[in-house]
């Protein structure tokens, strides 16, 4: 089992994860999904109908002329050095989008940019990891966000479970996924260079398990049980709010202002929460949208949110779901003496938002609690690199939720 780990240490690093996020502070609300399911993670499967749509906003009515650029990457999602663009591109890079129009009577302009993959210009030939690069042609070509995808062939077959009954507690703080892998038909004669398994908890890049070693290995395939590194903490139940009207409060908001120049919507103030309660969330995603669920693209308005938890002094809390793909600063709250409370103002389009509080951007802050109860999904993806291949395939995602 040791020389099995260590083969895996050499063929890739542990612990990389990609994220798409944006690098201009002027564009906002990124949203990356596959056939408009902006709950699951963004994941196509090769040679379907599948479609992708990478969607975003210029806070502007100036015209950009924006290009995308797209790259293969490998499991660890450095770029792919082995194979040509020939090998999983049909057609051309470096495309325009010309599909953008500007909002209507909203109080801060901004112009709504879409693209779909596939589509006349281009086409993906190959599973694996992918990143797109968007960059702004009048700016000399500078990158203003980067959104990764994934393409899976379906090839290989796995089971998960997920249960509180883990290795280190029952029904306590924990929950422990075990999984069972099929080779399918591929040819698989060193399993341990050849497969890459990768886990995570509601599509998060700080509860996410890489190069993990099989605890049995079979003629047809993997088991992973009773294995350590699967063990997560099993968190609390997402906080949500939702703005679809700036008249009024709707779920989760307290109260809506006019400041002279913008709306400024106050969510309940966020408390210690030292028991689990139910709630129904959707696990840090977030969904643009507007009272009317009409012309949500460029009729919804964008409005200051005003963050507020009740915490110790002294700590380093951030602000964490799908939707924060700026820079890490700012999403980052301050403290504030008078009220005793940490505050954080952050401009978002209209629509429904989960999110939850970090403690130096990589644990969650420990009064958000740690229940066996809660609902979290975990997604498993399977890599895979023959004999013959020049790059790691996606051969396999699955998701389950807890038991």
């Amino acid at each position: 089992m040791k020389r099995l780990l260590l083969s895996l240490l050499l063929v890739l690093p542990l612990g990389v994860c990609a994220k798409s996020h944006i690098s201009n502070p002027d564009v906002k609300s990124l949203q990356v999904v596959v056939n408009a399911n902006w709950l699951a993670p963004a994941v196509m499967r090769l040679g379907s109908q599948d479609v992708l749509t990478v969607a975003f906003d210029e806070l502007s009515h100036d015209y950009h002329r924006y290009i995308y650029r797209l790259e293969h990457c490998e499991a660890d999602w450095t770029p792919s050095e082995g194979v040509f663009e020939s090998d999983w591109l049909e057609g051309f890079n470096g495309n325009t989008i010309d599909d953008y129009e500007h909002s209507t009577n909203t109080i801060i302009p901004y112009t709504h940019y879409q693209l779909q993959l596939p589509n006349d210009r281009c086409r993906l030939k190959l599973s694996g990891n992918y990143r797109l690069h968007v960059l702004d042609e009048d700016d000399d070509e500078r990158e203003v966000l980067v959104a990764e995808f994934m393409v899976t062939e379906q090839t290989m077959k796995l089971s998960m479970s997920v249960t509180a009954n883990t290795d280190i507690d029952t029904h306590q703080s924990h929950q422990q996924v075990a999984m069972s892998l099929n080779y399918g038909s591929l040819p698989v004669t060193n399993p341990d260079e050849q497969i890459y398994a990768v886990v995570t908890q509601n599509n998060q890049e700080r509860q996410q398990r890489c190069g993990l070693a099989p605890t049995i290995t079979t003629l047809n395939g993997l088991e992973w049980s009773h294995h350590r590194q699967l063990i997560f903490d099993a968190g609390n139940e997402y906080r949500k709010f939702e703005v679809l009207d700036v008249s009024h409060p709707t779920m989760g908001i307290d109260h809506i202002t006019w400041d002279g120049e913008n709306y400024q919507a106050y969510p309940y103030v966020d408390e210690p929460r030292p028991n689990y309660l139910y709630d129904e969330d959707a696990n840090g995603a977030f969904c643009i949208r507007n009272s009317d669920n009409s012309y949500n693209d460029t009729h919804s308005e964008y409005v200051w949110v005003n963050f507020r938890l009740r915490a110790p002094e002294g700590l380093d809390v951030y602000i964490s779901g799908r939707w924060t793909t700026e820079a890490t600063a700012a999403y980052r709250m301050q403290y504030d003496a008078s009220q005793r409370l940490y505050t954080a103002s952050i401009l978002l389009k209209q629509g429904y938002y989960n999110y939850q509080y970090l403690l130096h951007t990589d644990e969650l802050l420990p009064s958000e609690g740690s229940y066996y109860q809660t609902e979290n999904h975990y997604q498993a993806f399977i890599y895979y690199k023959g004999t013959t291949d020049r790059t790691w395939r996606l051969t396999c995602v699955h998701d389950t939720a807890v038991e």
